[in-house]
């Protein structure tokens, strides 16, 4: 991507917010942890309580993105050692959620007419902590923040009111993203609600939980 020049007089300018957001755009519309994480909840407790994972995970992004702008991005993109420890531990937490997601024997869509099939719903403050470990425990976004950031900060200009727009928009378009997934999914409980679709939803949620793990695992360091 090529870097954006910015008005060395000026704060950052309409174009380059408008760049940033539809770079910051794309990359969220990809499919990750956290957006399984949005169609189980979605699909096991309802769309409302995505808003508790959502904000979690949009805080962790938010520290995230802090950290890069701390340097602890350059420090892991230059640490083998520190990359790898928290790679080995996001890796891990992403593991014990398939692993949970495989190993219940609940069905995770009972249908609204059996409640005793549907497990009850964690508190807010555990889909909250879910979500946000599962972001903040990921290398990959503070490396993201790094190489992203300085293509659209005005060097010459404060960098905490720039900081927090940038933070700000990837937060929203985070959540908006996270949202959309989680009222597709509430729509299509009424079809998966029959317990043998159920089992299925919990056997692809987990697979998909475990993949992610070890893709992490298998991400390398890039060096100069």
């Amino acid at each position: 991507m090529a870097a954006v020049t910015l008005p060395r007089d000026a704060n950052m300018d309409a174009h380059s917010i408008l760049t940033y957001t539809l770079v910051s755009g794309i990359a969220i519309a990809s499919p990750g942890p956290a957006t399984v994480m949005a169609l189980q909840n979605s699909l096991t407790y309802g769309a409302k309580s995505t808003l508790w994972s959502s904000l979690g995970n949009a805080s962790g992004l938010f520290c995230m993105s802090a950290a890069a702008m701390l340097g602890l991005g350059a420090l892991i993109a230059s640490s083998e050692w520190v990359f790898n420890a928290l790679k080995v531990l996001g890796a891990a937490y992403l593991f014990y959620l398939g692993a949970k997601a495989l190993l219940t024997k609940k069905a995770v869509l009972g249908g609204d007419s059996d409640p005793q099939q549907r497990g009850a719903m964690p508190s807010r403050l555990k889909l909250f902590k879910s979500a946000f470990l599962t972001a903040a425990t990921n290398p990959k976004a503070a490396m993201f923040f790094t190489a992203l950031f300085p293509q659209f900060i005005n060097q010459q200009a404060p960098l905490v009111p720039q900081f927090l727009i940038l933070t700000l928009i990837f937060m929203a378009l985070s959540l908006s993203s996270l949202s959309v997934y989680a009222l597709l999914a509430s729509q299509a409980r009424g079809l998966l609600s029959r317990p043998q679709f159920s089992r299925w939803v919990n056997r692809v949620v987990g697979t998909t939980f475990i993949g992610f793990g070890t893709a992490l695992l298998a991400m390398r360091r890039q060096t100069a």
